[in-house]
């Protein structure tokens, strides 16, 4: 797949190849709340790469937000807001996890800007990829589904049993134990009893819950790990944790070796083919065109 990129740090930095536009691709808008901004955009750029389809890139930040690890000024000249895009219509927009996922959703500093993004989307985007918080919160906005803290971190690698075996979005993957994906998080989902109308689980792991949910009428898919995450991705976020004398257990089905020096990349395949299958449904549901 061609993945061009229309800014961002990587492109600021020449760190991702240049390759030529194309009309024929897929544009998508990926609204980057994570701190850890140049990393996620390759981690994205990546999974995207790794299919059959081209696809326009462009980064969004929030704002409102209040920015620790990186200086505002950089951000706002490589990072379009929805200010800048508010006219334009995509394909599909990406909305990554962020570290507040132990800060109720109104506290959060860009809350009232995350639900004006998710408003507009409604409009302009074919369909939204709600990930590790932000699927918490798209939850929460739209089905009014509430999160609580764990006993201790949902940290490691976790297999998915399909629950919507003709879900365009685990073709190729809802058999063999295939579905494989990182979760790295301090909450959980209160699901009720029964799905609310409309949502739909596509999977789930008997420890952590659902990983993949789908509302179609909202245009959205929820998922509540990582599937982008490299392969060492979790083992930074241990040894950093580690470093801050911060508690932080083991990665669970991660390391490979009792040194803590080799990892089972288990989730890339499955990673990989996720993105392609969601890419492949943007086409059912494009706006504006």
């Amino acid at each position: 797949m061609t993945v061009t990129v229309t800014n961002g740090l990587l492109k600021a930095r020449g760190a991702w190849a240049e390759t030529a536009p194309t009309t024929e691709g897929q544009r998508l808008l990926i609204l980057n709340l994570m701190p850890t901004k140049l990393s996620t955009e390759r981690q994205f750029l990546q999974r995207l790469a790794a299919g059959d389809t081209d696809v326009e890139v462009t980064f969004m930040y929030p704002t409102s937000h209040r920015f620790k690890s990186l200086p505002r000024q950089v951000v706002a000249e490589h990072y379009v807001t929805l200010a800048d895009v508010a006219d334009q219509y995509f394909d599909g927009l990406i909305i990554t996890g962020a570290p507040v996922e132990t800060i109720d959703f109104e506290a959060v500093d860009y809350w009232q800007e995350f639900l004006t993004i998710t408003d507009w989307a409604q409009t302009h985007v074919g369909q939204t990829l709600y990930e590790c918080w932000a699927a918490q919160a798209g939850l929460y906005a739209q089905f009014g589904i509430q999160k609580q803290r764990v006993g201790h971190k949902v940290f490691g690698i976790y297999a998915a049993t399909a629950t919507d075996v003709q879900s365009p979005l685990i073709s190729g993957l809802s058999a063999g134990g295939l579905l494989k994906m990182p979760q790295s998080r301090h909450t959980e989902l209160v699901l009720p009893a029964s799905s609310p109308a409309g949502l739909q689980v596509v999977a789930e792991n008997n420890e952590v819950g659902p990983l993949i949910l789908t509302a179609p009428e909202q245009h959205a898919v929820y998922v509540t790990g990582h599937p982008e995450y490299e392969q060492q991705t979790l083992a930074d976020e241990y040894f950093r944790d580690q470093r801050k004398h911060l508690p932080i257990q083991l990665p669970e089905h991660y390391f490979a070796d009792s040194q803590l020096t080799t990892v089972d990349y288990s989730w890339r395949t499955a990673s990989n083919r996720f993105y392609q299958n969601w890419l492949a449904t943007l086409s059912l549901t494009k706006v504006g065109y």
